[in-house]
């Protein structure tokens, strides 16, 4: 959770904020079918759905009140997995930035799988 403080009072942005937030920039990127999550119990990767797209991200938290993004996605068969990610990088720390103004350290993209067809 991040705690900010302004002149009309404090400000609390809790990690389910920041999840929703990241799962949102990365899934509207080109080349993003999803967000992905390994399975514990048969250790497959899985696509998740649009309103359990959080649970494909982590966000650490650091005591000068920035984060760090782990982010784990299924992409489309064909996309260039470098271009992919990069947009993701770029598109998350804008997004994350501009919404909640806390600095974004480092954005991690973690490619799971990637889909064949439509």
């Amino acid at each position: 959770m991040i705690q900010l403080q302004t002149d009309k009072g404090g400000i609390s942005v809790s990690s389910a904020v920041f999840t929703n937030i990241v799962g949102m920039a990365a899934s509207n990127c080109f080349g993003v079918k999803g967000m992905a999550v390994r399975s514990m119990t048969d250790g497959l990767v899985h696509l998740l759905r649009k309103e359990a797209m959080g649970k494909g991200v982590l966000v650490s938290f650091h005591e000068d009140n920035s984060v760090s993004i782990d982010l784990h996605i299924i992409v489309d068969h064909g996309v260039n997995l470098t271009a992919v990610a990069e947009s993701i990088i770029s598109e998350v720390r804008y997004v994350v930035e501009k919404t909640t103004e806390t600095k974004v350290r480092t954005v991690n993209v973690f490619i799971d799988s990637m889909l064949l067809g439509a």
